[in-house]
């Protein structure tokens, strides 16, 4: 499978995918400020806003450290926790690293649209099978979508087809495995000790540049199964090629026997006619037998491909596992936070009139398409009532508005101060 070198446009959603200096430096170029004085305190406030994030979500970082320590699955179990303890534990890993994945922009993906996926997909050859029965809970999450023209081989390589596919930017998969308790065959139990994965870990996991028929094949438990086509294109020369041989086998094998009954002191005396069919027979079981692991040694090659195709496919798009993804969606977070908030104090303090929320949306959406190319389906989401939090916002019924510059740096001087005196 190769890519071809035109995607196609992106589709909208929340996410920002601008850096925060990027959008920080073409706010500071904007003729919207009276002089270089007041840039530089739009600056600092910029600052400070990150300060006061990065603060806050460092807090966050240590608590899904924290929380994840009983679910990580390079740790041994901990004995000394009641099931009833790992139970709330488990309870509030999720509900932190959903509400930190939903800061960050990403999206709950619904199992059946997974399963809808994988029924359409165009680009993965493999088929796969997966069976969510062996998990405790299995979520997907991603974050910004493109469509993608890919050149698919068909024929063996002979012909090519382009084809466009869903393209997910990134996918974080959260794979909860069944505790002892739960786990209901010593199947499933041989399965987790096979994988080297203990009873009641969370597997996290975290991918990039994922098309969207192609998630059921991120499950940790996915193994590859033969296709129709497969079977066919293995067992129809395998039945041509075992008919002659059986037959030869049934006309013959019944001396055989007669000749090992002789060798045994079954029967009194063979004749060499006998002799020479048991040879013929004894020949067509060789025969046999290496026909069967002839084709044997097919299907598993045939695997083997599969597999190969499979790892290739997924491994290189692996970007982070397990505990080591928490640094990278904290940050995010933190970062399409704090962007959210600047872009919304900066467009209400060049406001007029005040806008409503929903038409300070539609203005920083207009910006980022004609700044950066980008269409955002912007969302404030927790900024307005952050620097409502922080004193910098005012409302009067639906209109917005925000404090001068110098008032907002004053404010978010003291609500610093309140941060760093909380921890004495």
């Amino acid at each position: 499978m190769t890519h071809a070198t035109e995607p196609a446009p992106e589709q909208n959603d929340q996410f920002v995918p601008v850096r925060k200096s990027d959008i920080v430096d073409a706010l500071v170029k904007d003729d919207s400020f009276e002089d270089a004085a007041e840039r530089d305190k739009f600056v600092r406030l910029c600052d400070m806003l990150a300060s006061i994030y990065h603060y806050e979500y460092f807090a966050t970082l240590e608590r899904l450290r924290h929380e994840y320590y009983y679910f990580n699955p390079e740790t041994p179990p901990h004995a000394a926790v009641t099931p009833a303890e790992l139970d709330r534990a488990y309870d509030d890993i999720v509900r932190s690293l959903d509400a930190v994945l939903k800061d960050a922009n990403f999206v709950e993906l619904p199992h059946d649209a997974i399963s809808d996926a994988h029924r359409r997909r165009t680009l993965l050859r493999v088929e796969v099978s997966t069976e969510l029965s062996d998990f405790r809970e299995v979520r997907f999450y991603w974050r910004g979508r493109h469509f993608e023209q890919f050149a698919v081989r068909e024929w063996f390589g002979l012909r090519h087809r382009n084809v466009e596919a869903e393209v997910y930017d990134d996918v974080v998969l959260l794979a909860a495995t069944k505790t002892k308790a739960q786990i209901g065959s010593r199947r499933e139990l041989r399965a987790l000790e096979r994988r080297k994965i203990r009873p009641g870990a969370l597997l996290l996991k975290y991918f990039r540049n994922i098309a969207s028929g192609d998630l059921h094949a991120l499950f940790p438990n996915t193994r590859v199964v033969m296709t129709s086509f497969d079977m066919l294109f293995l067992g129809l020369p395998a039945i041509a090629g075992g008919i002659p041989i059986l037959i030869n086998l049934y006309t013959t094998v019944t001396v055989l026997f007669l000749v090992i009954g002789f060798y045994l002191g079954m029967s009194a005396a063979v004749e060499d006619k006998d002799m020479k069919t048991a040879l013929t027979a004894l020949s067509a079981l060789v025969a046999l037998g290496g026909f069967v692991l002839r084709q044997w040694v097919k299907y598993q090659r045939q695997s083997l491909r599969y597999q190969i195709e499979l790892t290739d496919n997924i491994y290189y798009r692996n970007v982070n596992n397990n505990a080591g993804i928490f640094d990278y969606v904290v940050g995010a977070a933190e970062e399409q936070e704090c962007k959210r908030a600047l872009l919304a104090y900066h467009f209400l303090s060049n406001a007029e009139p005040a806008p409503t929320a929903a038409e300070l949306d539609r203005r920083i959406d207009a910006w980022l398409l004609a700044t950066f190319g980008v269409a955002v389906d912007f969302r404030l989401g927790d900024a307005l009532d952050k620097l409502e939090q922080f004193g910098l916002l005012k409302r009067d019924g639906e209109r917005l508005f925000v404090t001068p510059l110098d008032t907002a740096l004053a404010a978010l001087r003291h609500a610093w101060d309140n941060l760093l005196s909380a921890e004495k």
